[in-house]
Parts: structure tokens; C-alpha cells; sequence
């Protein structure tokens, strides 16, 4: 009796017109079916396959990460000089994978709008130059297709059982040989750039004897004069002006100073000098030569249209040592005087005449700053 007032009570208060008699027919109901006991069995309560799958991702990466940090903490404090290894080790791969990734993003956007590589803007002509080796652009010399010769050796000579220890130890003793440049230190990085300058260095004084002994053959004798001056202005440490160079441009388009008509030693000197190997057959050192040197003017013409001020301190850095400066101990002040100076020289240029900015590697880096040692 009393249930029964309840029942009437609530159904004053919220206006409704159930009986006492419905009401216990639905708990009825509700009791036999067994949904009395829990809560109510819809579909929107209970996650979908899919966000199963994503929670159960979500839950792995969480975990893997608090493992990796644990990890790394642990190897910093009980091998702190093995941590400093694997790490540059686990970055030198996050660069050389975001680099593939970006070379491939910029070849895919040059097959789809028919772009040629001289028309890409300055720095993604840079980067095809530093990552991406011959393919469907020939005139890319870049430095990728050293990197892979490198990995191809590690990996035939890991190829026996065992022989993995052995490659870990001659990575570790040879570096510079065996280690792409996406894995060396920063310290590591200064003193190879400094070894491969002296390797280049030591053929500019070899190049100025070359422009001596063809002095006799250039037939004007106004050339005569001013390359025999500046040859002497470069052997007695006098860094020259740009006017010294351009004042050339005729004597190199052709005989005796153009790319064809070179001789075989000056080819290979000059080969040094770029860090190309010297031991091909001069014809395919000349035909390098040019292909280096064409690739190098497109990249002053982007860089030109850039601007240098928009460059970075690296950008600069990189980009003088390109072109034969080692900036690696000059000021990034210095170098973009000097990489100024290059433009001017190598835009006032003509395909003709690039073989006088092949040798302006030499004529303009030799003396700048006292380089010279």
C-alpha cells in the first residue's frame, strides 16, 4: 500500500499517467531479462573494433617510449661515451632518412610539372646535389652515390658469421672512411673537412704552374700580360681582384686555356682540386669537369636570385666550401664577402667561359684571409 502511494507521488511530480499496475509489469519485464542487474547493453557504450586498434597502438607507443627513455638513461649514466656514439648514431639515421624523403618529394615534384633541375629554386638544387647520385638527372653529381658505396662495403664484409664485431670495430678506427657524413660527430666533421681541403690544397700550386707554362701560347698580348700578373700576384700571397679574373674570360673560352683543349695533367690536377678521383681516362675527367663546373654556375644563378642574405650561417659555409674556400675556420662574415665575390665573378660569365670558373676554385680561395700556409 504504501509502494503503491510512492507510485502515485512520482507520477504527480512528473506529470505522467502511469498506473501502479504498469510499472510493476516493467520491473517485471526488466527482472526476467536480466538487465535489472547492470547497465544497459547499447551498442554506444562499447568501442568499435577500430577504436580498439587505435587504443590498443596508442598503448604500445606509450609503452615504448617510457622503455626507449629508460633505456637511454641508463646508458647515460653507465656508458656515457657509448650513449654519445648511439646517439649520434640514431640521429645520423633520422637525417639520412628525412633527406631520402625530402630528395624524393622534390624528383616526384619535378616529374609531375615537367621541371628541369636548373629551374628548382636554390636550395632544392642544393639538395639534390648533396643527396641524390646519378638517375634520371646526370648532371646531379651529388655525394649520395658515395654514401651507398660505403654502406655496400659494410655490408659485404659483414656478410660471414660473426663479422658484424669486426665492422663495428673498423668503423670505429676509420670514420672518416668507412662513415657516411650523416653519422660523424661535429668534431669529427671539422677535422675531415680540414683533411679533404689539404687534399685539394695541395694541387693549387701544381694548377698556377700549368697557367704559367701556357702563357707563351695565348696569342693576344694583352691576355699575355694579365695572366702573368696574376699568377704572380697568387705566388707572392696577394689575393686578387675581381677585375684581375674577369679580365681572363677570353683567354679560357678557348685555346690553350678551354676544358677541351687542356692538358692531361692539368686535367687531373684540376680533377684534385674538386675532389674528383684523377685516375679515370682524361677524356671522362674533362667531360666531369664540365658537368661539375655547369652544375656549380646553375646553383650561383639560384643562389644569385636568392639572395646570400637569405642564407643561413651553414648554408654559407657549405656553400664556400663548394666552391673551393675551407670555411671552416673563417667567419661567417668573411665568407659572405667572399661568396659575394664568386657571384659577381661566375654571373658575369658565359657557358663558354666556365672554364675559367673551373680555375677560379683555385685563383680565388688560394691567398684569401691568409689561407695560404
Amino acid at each position: 500500500m504504501a509502494l503503491s502511494r510512492v507510485c502515485w507521488a512520482r507520477s504527480a511530480v512528473w506529470g505522467s499517467a502511469v498506473t501502479p499496475g504498469h510499472f510493476f509489469t516493467r520491473r517485471l519485464q526488466l527482472g526476467r531479462s536480466g538487465l535489472a542487474w547492470g547497465a544497459p547493453r547499447s551498442s554506444k557504450l562499447h568501442l568499435s573494433p577500430k577504436a580498439d586498434v587505435k587504443n590498443l597502438m596508442s598503448y604500445v607507443v606509450t609503452k615504448t617510449k617510457a622503455i626507449n627513455g629508460k633505456y637511454h638513461r641508463f646508458l647515460g649514466r653507465h656508458f656515457p661515451r657509448f650513449y654519445v656514439l648511439y646517439t649520434i648514431f640514431m640521429k645520423g639515421l633520422q637525417m639520412l632518412w628525412a633527406d631520402a624523403k625530402k630528395a624524393r618529394r622534390i624528383k616526384t615534384n619535378m616529374w609531375k610539372h615537367n621541371i628541369k633541375f636548373h629551374q628548382l629554386p636554390y636550395r632544392e638544387m642544393e639538395h639534390l646535389r648533396q643527396v641524390w647520385a646519378r638517375g634520371r638527372y646526370p648532371e646531379v653529381h651529388g655525394e649520395f652515390r658515395q654514401d651507398v658505396t660505403k654502406c655496400l662495403f659494410l655490408g659485404i664484409i659483414s656478410i660471414p658469421p660473426f663479422a658484424n664485431y669486426l665492422v663495428f670495430l673498423l668503423m670505429y678506427l676509420f670514420p672518416r672512411q668507412l662513415l657516411i657524413r650523416h653519422f660523424w660527430t661535429p668534431k669529427q666533421q671539422t677535422d675531415f673537412l680540414d683533411i679533404y681541403h689539404a687534399f685539394r690544397k695541395q694541387s693549387h700550386p701544381e694548377i698556377i704552374s700549368y697557367l704559367e707554362k701556357v702563357i707563351p701560347l695565348v696569342s693576344d698580348a694583352g691576355l699575355r700580360w694579365h695572366l702573368t700578373d696574376l699568377c704572380t700576384k697568387i705566388q707572392r700571397g696577394t689575393h686578387p681582384a675581381i677585375h684581375d679574373i674577369l679580365a681572363l674570360r677570353e683567354c679560357f673560352s678557348n685555346h690553350p686555356l678551354g676544358v677541351n683543349q687542356l692538358q692531361a695533367l692539368h686535367v687531373k690536377a684540376l680533377s684534385r682540386a674538386m675532389l674528383l678521383t684523377s685516375y679515370l681516362p682524361p677524356p671522362l675527367l674533362r667531360h666531369r669537369l664540365k658537368t661539375r663546373t655547369t652544375v656549380i654556375h646553375q646553383l650561383d644563378k639560384a643562389l644569385a636570385k636568392l639572395g646570400i642574405g637569405q642564407l643561413t650561417a651553414q648554408e654559407v659555409k657549405s656553400a664556400c666550401y663548394l666552391r673551393g674556400l675551407n670555411s671552416t675556420h673563417i667567419g661567417e662574415d668573411r665568407c659572405r664577402t667572399w661568396l659575394g665575390e664568386w657571384l659577381q665573378i661566375s654571373c658575369s660569365l658565359k657557358e663558354t667561359e666556365l672554364s675559367l670558373l673551373l680555375h677560379n676554385v683555385v685563383l680565388l680561395s688560394t691567398n684569401y684571409l691568409g689561407t695560404r700556409r
